[in-house]
């Protein structure tokens, strides 16, 4: 484990900019990529203005309690749970949507407690997920070449002249897209809708069917310890904490317009503090030290989150230490590993030993998607579920060797029973995939194969509770 103390950080942590000499638009007069240029600046300024007098859609005491319990999961004393959508669509906006995404999170998460025996921090990639990068500028399609489509915070997902320009307005849009869909997972999260005993039937229902057998010994030991606890006399009645959770919402922080005007300062702590989302994260093509996201990251006190691609360096990774952390605050940083099944070992742990060196505590959270995309026989693009799978237990792999914690997964998922990623108990076939194919982006894990995979990461979970002795567990 990486020691605590101030002395172990180098120079490079000390020789970072503090934090005091920065403003909200500063990160204009640094080099920007993966953004879009408005025709009419005019606009983009009355959007902006408008943005700045809303209210913010989180609030700084809810990003401080995140920041706190990822401290714990850093430390092995929680685990961290990240799903969502991979961009979120103002045509697929609906309470149902929503609903079946926090349900699968919900069902997740149990699995995952009981595997971990550890307290489960739920992060949706939803609320603000609109922006997307792209690895092109433009595409092609019929012999045409017209701008990407960047998520409908920017421009439109249909192929044509008009609908490719990027419209400011469309932030105005995202904005109240987002107040509703928090709205929403307040409602859910403390309403009832999500008591555990509720979510212990879910996971049932699903290990019914034939084709998930294999996981109903787990099912069956979860609902051994429900009724257990019933029987103690502990349940939602008598335990406010079985009838309500805890849920926080993520998003690229890839649009910076948008993000400097949801900025606020913190009445509390007098810092400024990201209204747009509880955490943020920067991208794997937008991560330059010296770069317009990571400069205005920099300066807000939400928890941050970093993919980490196999493009980055060591001297890189111990650079954005330093700038986007340079105090080892607990919990502030996320590093969010994305190689490709067969690649972690490749990569993974200089990334870890860097860490060491640098004594930075940090969260490990494995994103075992974007690194598994390919392109099918039918010519969707998708990820092959035993990919995602290979690429987690690599990553448990890497830990276990280094002696380091696992902090959690990251994976791009919806609650909808789409067939975009191969694989899993229900056998989605290369043949099934324009059935139900409707990702505005990248595709998703369904209800299903999200579930299942919470089983299988539980299973990894349990065995590095066995294999990690004790005590370790508990200085974790």
């Amino acid at each position: 484990m990486p020691q605590m103390h101030d002395t172990a950080r180098n120079a490079t942590a000390r020789a970072a900019a503090p934090a005091t000499d920065w403003q909200r638009d500063g990160w204009r007069a640094r080099p920007r990529i993966q953004m879009p240029d408005y025709p009419d600046v005019d606009a983009v300024r009355a959007v902006e203005a408008q943005l700045t007098r809303f209210p913010p859609l989180v609030f700084a005491g809810e990003a401080r309690r995140l920041k706190s319990q990822l401290a714990d999961v850093a430390r092995g004393r929680r685990f961290l749970l990240q799903g969502g959508d991979c961009a979120e669509s103002f045509a697929e906006f609906s309470a149902d949507n929503i609903r079946d995404t926090f349900k699968v999170m919900l069902q997740m998460a149990v699995v995952l407690t009981w595997g971990a025996q550890l307290p489960v921090v739920k992060v949706g990639r939803m609320a603000g997920q609109f922006a997307k990068p792209r690895s092109a500028p433009t595409e092609v399609m019929d012999g045409q070449e017209l701008p990407s489509y960047r998520g409908d915070i920017i421009n439109g997902f249909d192929f044509t002249a008009a609908a490719r320009v990027p419209d400011p307005v469309r932030m105005l849009q995202a904005y109240t897209q987002a107040a509703a869909s928090l709205n929403l997972l307040r409602a859910f999260s403390t309403g009832g809708y999500a008591d555990i005993h509720r979510v212990q039937s879910w996971i049932a229902d699903f290990t019914d069917g034939p084709e998930a057998a294999r996981y109903r010994d787990i099912a069956d030991r979860i609902s051994d310890a429900m009724a257990f606890m019933q029987a103690a006399g502990v349940s939602s009645d008598t335990a406010h904490e079985l009838g309500t959770v805890e849920f926080y919402t993520s998003h690229e922080a890839l649009l910076l317009e948008y993000e400097e005007a949801l900025a606020r300062i913190d009445s509390t702590s007098g810092l400024p503090v990201a209204g747009s989302g509880h955490m943020l994260w920067i991208g794997d093509r937008t991560r330059q030290v010296d770069g317009a996201h990571v400069e205005f990251c920099r300066g807000v006190q939400n928890p941050i989150g970093l993919k980490c691609g196999p493009s980055i360096t060591t001297d890189d990774l111990k650079a954005l230490l330093a700038r986007l952390n340079p105090e080892n605050e607990p919990g502030r940083l996320t590093l969010i590993a994305r190689f490709g099944a067969g690649s972690v070992g490749d990569h993974l742990p200089r990334l870890v030993r860097a860490v060491q060196e640098e004594g930075a505590e940090v969260v490990w959270c494995c994103d075992p998607m974007h690194g598994n995309t390919i392109k099918s026989a039918s010519g969707y693009k998708t990820r092959p579920f035993d990919s995602v799978l290979r690429e987690v237990r690599e990553f448990f792999a890497v830990h276990q060797a280094e002696g380091t914690v696992p902090g959690g997964v990251h994976f791009e998922m919806t609650g909808k029973d789409v067939t975009e990623c191969t694989g899993g108990v229900r056998a989605v076939t290369d043949e099934d995939l324009s059935s139900r194919y409707h990702t505005a982006c990248d595709p998703r894990l369904n209800a299903s194969q999200s579930l299942e995979l919470a089983f299988l990461v539980a299973e990894e979970l349990r065995a590095r509770r066995t294999r990690t002795p004790a005590a370790l567990r508990d200085v974790g």
